[in-house]
């Protein structure tokens, strides 16, 4: 609640939900590590978690497979979002990246999901 209500002056548009989606990505892969890494908890409380869409089960299938274990949201492979029909620029590995330049994905701010 605290970063619905935080002023969003001199933020841009996309920014101000930036904290939000971060939110959402921490609590995602916090279940994901204790259902699937560590193995703490049974399958009854991971899927209460996600029917009451405490966490995204979209998201976390998608860290199941290979090349999507850091992807930060699903907004970022969604090629219709993008006006070239590419994935988001957060996908492109840092080492094909200029070193200097800081990159920030717009939907959601990762600075980098690819590795």
């Amino acid at each position: 609640r605290e970063h619905e209500t935080e002023p969003h002056e001199g933020k841009r548009k996309v920014e101000a939900l930036w904290p939000i989606f971060k939110i959402h990505h921490q609590k995602s892969r916090y279940l994901y590590d204790l259902y699937y890494k560590r193995k703490a908890i049974s399958k009854e409380p991971y899927d209460y978690c996600l029917k009451e869409k405490i966490a995204d089960a979209n998201l976390i299938a998608k860290w199941k497979k290979d090349g999507y274990e850091r992807l930060c949201c699903l907004r970022c492979i969604q090629v219709r979002d993008t006006n070239f029909g590419t994935n988001c620029i957060c996908r492109v590995p840092r080492t094909k990246l200029d070193q200097i330049k800081i990159v920030e994905c717009v939907h959601c701010g990762c600075r980098g999901c690819s590795g």
